[in-house]
This record gives C-alpha cells, sequence and structure tokens, in this order.
C-alpha cells in the first residue's frame, strides 16, 4: 500500500448503539503506524457511595460532532504524525461496565498517540455538549464535568 492511500482520517460517531473496542482500533490501524492508543470509558456501579444503576446521555448532535471535529484538528496541529484518529459516543442508556466512549489514536509512535489520546478525551468532557444522568437505587442526578467550560463560567 502506498501511504498516499492512507491519508490521515477522523472517524467521529454518536450513537445508541453498543460501542466496540474492536471496531474502533480496526479504524485506526495502519501499516505506517507502530502505535495504537485507545482510551474506553465505562459506567461503574457507584459515586460518592450511592450505587449507580446506569448512566444516560444526551447530546445536542450537530454541535457535538462539529466541537469533535475540531478537537481532531487540534490533535493533528498538535501531533502532525498522528495517521487516524476515531472518537464514538453513546447516547442513550449505558449499563454497568459498558463503554460510553471510545477513543482510539494511530501514529507511528507511542508517544503521539498516547498523548493524543489523553487530549481527546480531556477535550471532549471540556467542550462537546454532551450531558450525562446518573442514574441510582430511588434518584437521579444530571452530571456536569468539572473540565467542562459553559458550567465554569457561571461560578
Amino acid at each position: 500500500m502506498d501511504e498516499r492511500e492512507d491519508v490521515p482520517k477522523d472517524f467521529i460517531e454518536l450513537k445508541s448503539e453498543k460501542l466496540s473496542v474492536d471496531e474502533l482500533s480496526e479504524l485506526v490501524i495502519s501499516p505506517y503506524c507502530g502505535a495504537v492508543s485507545l482510551f474506553i470509558g465505562t459506567t461503574r456501579n457507584n459515586f460518592e457511595g450511592k450505587k449507580v444503576i446506569r448512566l444516560e446521555y444526551e447530546a445536542y448532535t450537530p454541535m457535538a460532532e462539529t466541537e469533535i471535529k475540531k478537537i481532531c484538528r487540534d490533535v493533528r496541529q498538535k501531533w502532525p504524525s498522528v495517521k487516524h484518529i476515531a472518537m464514538h459516543h453513546r447516547l442513550g442508556v449505558v449499563p454497568i461496565t459498558e463503554a460510553s466512549v471510545i477513543i482510539a489514536v494511530s501514529s507511528p509512535h507511542r508517544a503521539e498517540s498516547l498523548e493524543a489520546v489523553t487530549y481527546c478525551i480531556n477535550a471532549l468532557k471540556a467542550f462537546v455538549p454532551i450531558w450525562k444522568k446518573e442514574i441510582y437505587e430511588d434518584e437521579y442526578s444530571w452530571k456536569e464535568n468539572k473540565e467542562c467550560f459553559w458550567a465554569n463560567s457561571e461560578k
């Protein structure tokens, strides 16, 4: 394969179906890269002593996709050697232990992909309009990301 045929690509998806680590890693694998770094955010069964039953996510999809595209552009400016980026976030109900978000980044060497995947999850939490509702045994709570710039600007 000629490297020109393996042009850098961004794979962005917000969906209600279960996310697949295998699918994302397959999307970003490249014969020109020796590293694929992954971040998987899963639903845990507790928060501050409360039993979590499930999470539910909502998003303003057009704006969320636009913000994720900006994150991908930023990654490519900061780490020009990054080849492919995949960012999938689940919407709707996410049961305990299932993935809410999976991010995969490929690059020729590990340092760039590790740094880029960390940047992606931090930027996603700070800038992408996706809202999380934690469902407990007898109540629920809408959660804001501590990193989220619009939540912190009003305080």
